[in-house]
């Protein structure tokens, strides 16, 4: 009967130990995928920024050539 217990609680320690490692193993790649997705979340909030700054300066362009050649000219005298 202690053999069986010995060797049981022998399965039960190395059962543990890769149990362990491999918890280890998914904390480094949880890690990793936090510090993957604060990068990709920084990224997008660059590319929307772009994005909003290119849709004001297009708002300003897609303006028909003779309404934008005045602004334009308004703009020159303002400054001028």
């Amino acid at each position: 009967m202690k053999e069986k217990l010995e060797k049981r609680l022998a399965e039960l320690k190395v059962e543990f130990e890769s149990g362990k490692k491999v918890m280890a193993e998914y904390d480094a790649k949880q890690a990793d995928l936090r510090d993957t997705l604060l990068r990709i979340s920084g990224a997008i909030q660059i590319l929307e920024e772009e994005i909003s700054k290119e849709n004001e300066t297009d708002d300003t362009n897609s303006l028909p050539e003779t309404v934008n050649a005045e602004y334009t000219n308004l703009m020159t005298q303002k400054s001028g």
